[in-house]
């Protein structure tokens, strides 16, 4: 099933979009799901992610954390307010976001997301919940959202990796008949 390519994108965020699937592209080759993602500012990356669970054995070490946590080392070394910055960077993705990150998204007021295909078991912007748009006090701000870039390409990245054998998946518990 094709889906439409969104209307809304520019050219430059074609482009950063682009980008985000080299780095979910090199995550499918390091044995990771494959999620990128960048952040821009002032139509720089200030920071970029790919997803690290496996290899770091920490579950949230999803792309959009260590892009955040990219974005707070260049604040840093940039003497930039981390708030101004985060409130005027757009994030490309190429997964939705899932529940988690879309929280912490909203928390740091990023005013846009841009992603791929849809996340239909996690997925913070409307696909389980939606985090990004829905009326939650005292919790960030809601953010926009356009979905649907190259989508099926993200699919199919996933698909491949799903197909291989993930080596630091638990054991089946159960018995396989012989």
């Amino acid at each position: 099933m094709d889906q439409e390519e969104p209307t809304e994108l520019t050219e430059e965020m074609k482009s950063w979009m682009l980008k985000a699937f080299q780095m979910a592209q090199d995550a499918l080759e390091n044995g990771e799901v494959p999620v990128g993602c960048l952040m821009v500012y002032d139509k720089q990356i200030v920071g970029k992610g790919r997803n690290e669970v496996n290899e770091t054995k920490n579950a949230t070490r999803h792309a959009e954390m260590v892009a955040i946590d990219q974005v707070l080392d260049w604040c840093q070394k940039n003497d930039k307010s981390s708030t101004e910055v985060f409130e005027n960077t757009v994030l490309y993705v190429t997964v939705e976001p899932c529940i988690m990150c879309a929280g912490a998204l909203r928390l740091l007021r990023i005013p846009l997301v841009v992603y791929g295909c849809r996340n239909e078991r996690f997925g913070g912007c409307g696909s389980v919940l939606n985090i990004a748009n829905d009326d939650i006090p005292d919790t960030g701000t809601q953010f926009k959202c356009i979905a649907g870039f190259q989508a099926d390409k993200a699919v199919e990245m996933l698909k491949d990796f799903y197909k291989q054998e993930n080596p630091n998946a638990p054991r089946s518990k159960v018995r396989k008949k012989e």
